[in-house]
């Protein structure tokens, strides 16, 4: 067999490879509109690493169906993590494009720190011959995500948490089988019954009941907005849930909740 040849097969093959791997997405999406997922991927992981460090207290999450959830907290999390729900069709492309400029220049600032601090260090060994040094503390970029409640769902459902290229790719394939087999509705209920709320903590009923000691659908306009804010870091927040970030930051998501349409 010629090289050509083979090369030829080669690629058939990791095409062939490629379809299965949609197909096989295309295939649980669409058995998501009738059937509730039992977990996700990043649920599977956080199990794993609890079961394996001894971290955290337990596991907590049940399943309420989309009517049983409060309004105060489906406005809170679409005013939150992505007004423009019901409009769009998985992906705001102007929210990527901006988050995409805040990265670059967050990686320009990190950039600029790390040649200071190399500079630092540089004088202080000049001035201390000899002497060693403590290691330098690497200086990462602050990145922001400009993802959509459909694009987190996506990656929470299927896909590991690495950044680069070929798993945000699949993260946009995954994303518009989402938006084509389920509704709005449906695509709020699944997201809102496995996003995390804490360390073992995942779902609206298991949030409600672990902060506030009441069910999903008993959540005042106050309590669903302060959960809101928590989404972005939920295992940070969860040590200080009242802190006056996260007060503060409710009382904005709560003035902008009546302006949010429901699916």
């Amino acid at each position: 067999m010629t090289l050509r040849a083979s090369l030829g097969r080669w690629l058939a093959l990791v095409l062939l490879a490629f379809l299965a791997l949609q197909i096989h997405f295309a295939l649980r999406v669409a058995a998501m509109a009738v059937v509730d997922p039992q977990s996700t991927a990043f649920q599977r992981s956080e199990a794993w690493r609890l079961a394996t460090t001894g971290a955290g207290s337990g596991w907590s999450q049940r399943w309420v169906d989309y009517p049983a959830i409060s309004n105060h907290l489906k406005r809170a999390v679409i005013a939150s993590e992505d007004a423009g729900f019901v409009d769009h069709d998985g992906v705001e492309w102007d929210a990527i494009d901006k988050a995409w400029g805040r990265n670059q220049r967050a990686e320009q600032v990190a950039a600029r720190a790390a040649e200071r601090q190399a500079q630092r260090t540089a004088r202080q060994a000049a001035r201390n011959p000899g002497k060693p040094l403590a290691p330098a503390k690497a200086v990462e970029p602050k990145v922001v995500g400009g993802s959509t409640i459909t694009q987190q769902l996506a990656k929470n459902l299927f896909l590991s948490g690495e950044r680069n290229l070929p798993r945000k790719a699949q993260e946009f394939a995954i994303t518009f089988l989402l938006e084509a087999f389920l509704d709005k509705s449906r695509i709020l209920e699944i997201y809102l019954n496995n996003v995390e709320w804490g360390e073992g903590v995942f779902g609206a009923e298991a949030a409600a009941g672990h902060y506030f000691r009441r069910s999903a659908g008993q959540l005042a306009p106050g309590q669903a907005a302060q959960l809101a804010v928590m989404l972005p870091a939920p295992k940070r927040f969860e040590k200080r849930p009242g802190s006056s970030y996260v007060t503060g930051r409710a009382g904005t998501i709560a003035a902008r909740m009546g302006a949010v349409d429901l699916p």
